[in-house]
């Protein structure tokens, strides 16, 4: 399931950017933030494949929330979350009419790529980077110019609406003009069968195939940047251990701790959108 993506409106306010306390540690010894930086930096001008993980706070930035931080979409409103699990989904029309107009009202729909996520994409065009894995379902990736055949959508896409009956597809926009026009809850033309968005809910399994592509990617890292996620979603959390076992480096770039921060070669916190940027930098 989506646990680190966006569907409601907030921009990271300046305090709350500046409560981000800035750390780093290099092989378990903190050094100031520069200092990695320039360390970490060396590592990717010699990485022959990087592996990109992206979690929700590479999109904060982009006015695009998380879900679980002090202002994140199920912080602030609880009953958004059951309109991201299954079973409440499928078993609820209200539920659905109020899934509905979170999407009608994500911010991402106005979004603009930050300065992290041309990071990555600076990254592909130096010719290091392997595959960017992300968890979030914005669209952001692509829309800073990713190549969609290296991205992978592990928790799916905001952007498309799919049929749980019939699993016909189509944009996003056509079902949400259908709302705007007065169908609280639109059902599917071909069938009648319930709509939902082209994301993995709480309750669905990830796509066989974009977990094979994770496991591969892993495989062939020698150095795996987690971004923006706390590294506790599985089976996604499982590409830097699977990555460490054949002797990639593991480095960390969030604005708090994560769960895989004692296992990591390097780990900064501070602004994404200022760290990537100076990462990708050739030294």
């Amino acid at each position: 399931m989506v646990d680190e993506s966006a569907a409601a409106a907030a921009m990271i306010s300046t305090a709350e950017r500046e409560a981000i306390e800035d750390r780093a540690w290099v092989h378990g010894d903190e050094v100031d933030v520069q200092t990695a930086v320039v360390e970490v930096a060396a590592w990717m001008a010699g990485a022959g494949a990087v592996v990109a993980l992206t979690g929700a706070g590479i999109s904060t930035d982009s006015g695009i929330p998380d879900f679980r931080g002090k202002r994140g979409v199920w912080t602030t409103n609880p009953e958004a979350e059951k309109a991201s699990t299954l079973g409440h989904y499928l078993s609820s029309t209200d539920v659905r009419r109020r899934a509905w107009q979170i999407r009608l009202a994500s911010p991402a729909w106005t979004a603009s790529p930050n300065a992290g996520h041309q990071a990555l994409v600076e990254l592909e065009r130096q010719g290091r980077l392997d595959t960017l894995i992300t968890q979030n379902t914005d669209g952001l990736h692509i829309g800073a110019g990713s190549s969609p055949e290296r991205v992978v959508e592990v928790h799916g896409s905001m952007r498309g609406v799919m049929c749980v009956d019939c699993d016909e597809r189509a944009d996003m926009r056509r079902a949400l003009d259908r709302v705007t026009a007065g169908e609280p809850d639109p059902p599917c033309r071909s069938c009648g069968g319930i709509l939902k968005a082209t994301t993995v809910l709480f309750g669905e399994g990830l796509d066989p195939a974009d977990v094979e592509a994770c496991q591969l990617a892993a495989q062939r890292a020698d150095l795996v940047l987690a971004v923006g996620t706390t590294l506790g979603v599985y089976p996604v959390a499982e590409v830097p251990r699977l990555a460490q076992a054949t002797g990639a480096r593991l480095v960390i770039v969030n604005g708090g701790p994560t769960q895989q921060d004692d296992r990591a070669d390097a780990v900064i916190r501070g602004s994404i959108s200022e760290i990537l940027p100076a990462l990708v930098a050739t030294p």
